[in-house]
C-alpha cells in the first residue's frame, strides 16, 4: 500500500489515524514524530491524522493546532468539553475519512510502529487487525491483576466472543468504521462494539510500553465504569444472575419458614432472635441488589431515549476535513 503521491484534497486518503487526547501536552511532539514517520513508511503522504481535544484541562488543544498549522495531514478537532475516552474514539471516526483507519491513544503505550504489521494482515484480507498485549510496561501488579480479571469475568459475561488483553489498539477498514459510526448507543465499548460487527478478524501481538509523559486518563473509578459499559452493554446476564438469585434466597426463606413452624409445633417457641433479624438483613440486602441491577439497565434506557447528541464539537483545524457529519451534531 505504498505510495510516494500526495492525493488531490478532496480525495479521501488512503489511511486516517483517530488520537484521542486528553492532557496530553507533554507528549504531543514524539506522538507526532513516531506517528508521522510510521505512517509515512507504509502510505507516504496520502494519510491524515484526526486529533480530538476531549476537553483537556492544559495546553493540549493549543498543541494540537499548533501541529496542524505546520502539517496540513493533521486535523485538530476541539470538543466542548470532557466527553470520555470512548466518546472522543467516536468523534474522531465521525471526521474520518480514509479507506482504513488506525485508532491509537495518545499517550504512546501503543507503539505506531506496530501499524506495518497491521496493515500486512489487513492486505491478507482481514477486517480488523486489533492490538493484543502480550506485556504492560510500567504498569502496577493491581493495574495488570484487576485488567486481567475484568477480560476474564467479562469473556464469561457477554453474549459474543471478545479478545483477551485488547484495548482500541486497532486498524479497521471503511466497511467496519461505516458499521461502526451507524451504531447510535451512548454506553459505547468500542472493542466489543468492534467484535459484534464481525467480519474477519485477527490479532497482532505486541508489547505495551510505559506511557511516555504525563498521567493516565483512566483512573480507578473510569475503570470501573467503563466495566460497567463493557458489561451491561454486551450481556443480559446480570439480569438473569438476579433473577436467579431472587428464586434462589425464596427458597431458601421457605426452608427457614417450614424449619420455624416445625420447631414452634414441636416445642413452643422458637428461639435465635439474632439470627432472625440476620436473614432478614440478608434478604433486604440481596433485594437491594437486584433493584441496583435493574435500575442500571432502566436507567441506561432512559438516558438512550433522550436522544441527545453524543458529543458536541467546538472547532475543526487544519487539513482538508468535511464539516462535522449529522450523526456527529444528532442522532437521527
Amino acid at each position: 500500500m505504498g505510495t510516494d503521491a500526495t492525493p488531490p484534497a478532496d480525495a479521501p486518503p488512503k489511511l486516517s489515524v483517530v488520537v484521542p487526547c486528553y492532557n496530553e501536552a507533554l507528549g504531543l511532539d514524539a506522538l507526532d514524530r513516531r506517528l508521522n514517520a510510521a505512517c509515512a513508511a507504509r502510505f507516504g503522504g496520502d494519510y491524515e491524522i484526526v486529533m480530538v481535544n476531549d476537553g483537556s484541562k492544559d495546553a493540549t488543544w493549543e498543541g494540537i493546532r499548533r501541529l496542524a498549522a505546520a502539517n496540513p495531514r493533521i486535523v485538530g478537532v476541539d470538543l466542548s468539553r470532557n466527553h470520555g475516552h470512548q466518546l472522543a474514539v467516536t468523534a474522531g471516526l465521525q471526521m474520518a475519512r480514509g479507506e482504513l483507519v488506525l485508532i491509537i491513544d495518545a499517550d504512546l503505550q501503543d507503539p505506531p510502529e506496530v501499524l506495518g504489521a497491521m496493515v500486512d494482515r489487513i492486505e491478507e484480507g482481514y477486517d480488523v487487525a486489533y492490538g493484543q498485549r502480550i506485556a504492560r510496561k510500567g504498569e502496577s501488579v493491581f493495574k495488570r491483576g484487576t485488567a486481567s480479571l475484568f477480560y476474564k469475568l467479562l469473556g464469561k459475561l457477554a453474549d459474543h466472543e471478545i479478545p483477551l488483553d485488547t484495548g482500541d489498539f486497532r486498524l479497521m477498514t471503511r466497511r467496519v468504521v461505516d458499521q461502526l459510526n451507524a451504531m447510535p448507543e451512548r454506553f459505547r465499548f468500542i472493542r466489543g462494539m468492534v467484535s459484534w460487527i464481525g467480519f474477519a478478524q485477527v490479532a497482532v501481538p505486541y508489547e505495551r510500553d510505559a506511557r511516555f509523559a504525563g498521567e493516565t486518563g483512566y483512573p480507578l473509578h473510569k475503570m470501573i465504569r467503563l466495566g460497567l459499559d463493557a458489561i451491561t452493554s454486551f450481556s443480559t446476564l446480570p439480569l438473569r444472575l438476579a433473577s436467579l438469585l431472587g428464586m434462589v434466597m425464596g427458597v431458601f426463606g421457605m426452608v427457614l419458614l417450614i424449619w420455624a413452624i416445625s420447631v414452634y409445633f414441636a416445642h413452643g417457641t422458637v428461639a435465635g432472635w439474632t439470627s432472625t433479624v440476620a436473614v432478614v438483613l440478608i434478604m433486604g440486602s440481596v433485594q437491594l441488589l437486584i433493584l441496583g441491577v435493574f435500575g442500571d439497565y432502566i436507567g441506561r434506557l432512559y438516558l438512550e431515549n433522550k436522544r441527545r447528541p453524543l458529543f458536541i464539537v467546538r472547532e475543526v483545524c487544519g487539513g482538508t476535513p468535511p464539516p462535522p457529519p449529522a450523526a456527529a451534531a444528532a442522532r437521527d
